[in-house]
């Protein structure tokens, strides 16, 4: 699976929520994530947990690179009760990098994910996905990324180019 993503800080939160809301035609959704980093000998693999007590397995692989850039990931889905001895597996035979809890508030625009996201000790920030079918480019992706990026005024100076877990860590 492939998706071409951008990440940025955010400087007014009840702006982007508007934009956002007004783009997907929809509200959002609510999704409290505490997410726990691996330390993982290529790419970043995750553990993202849910408050119903399931939980998805990710690993993906991107460019720390600001703007749009092409993120490979896996997904596998984690059911209680099995998610807390799987991190304790993990932990136990990676290593951890660090953990991020938020509240993200999910729109769907076309093929786009939004995220809008209130990292705890961190701010604010979003996110893009937009998922790439399988015959379009990292270019396809990359327009429409520029054009939601434009829709929203996300200005370039506000893009990031690393994980949450890496600010946190700095």
């Amino acid at each position: 699976m492939r998706n071409v993503e951008i990440k940025a800080k955010i400087r007014d939160m009840v702006k982007i929520l508007a934009k956002a809301k007004e783009l997907s035609g929809s509200e959002g959704v609510s999704i409290p994530q505490h997410d726990t980093f691996y330390k993982a000998p290529l790419g970043r693999l995750k553990l993202r947990r849910f408050e119903t007590g399931n939980a998805e397995l990710i690993y993906y692989d991107r460019p720390d690179a600001e703007g749009p850039s092409l993120s490979q990931f896996e997904l596998h889905d984690v059911q209680a009760p099995n998610v807390n001895s799987l991190n304790n597996v993990l932990s136990k035979a990676l290593g951890t990098i660090g953990d991020v809890k938020k509240i993200r508030q999910l729109f769907i625009v076309g093929q786009t994910r939004i995220h809008v996201d209130k990292v705890e000790n961190l701010g604010d920030f979003m996110e893009l996905e937009v998922v790439l079918k399988q015959e379009q480019t990292l270019e396809d992706g990359q327009k429409i990324a520029d054009d939601l990026m434009s829709k929203l005024e996300i200005e370039k100076e506000d893009l990031l180019s690393c994980a949450y877990t890496d600010l946190l860590n700095k």
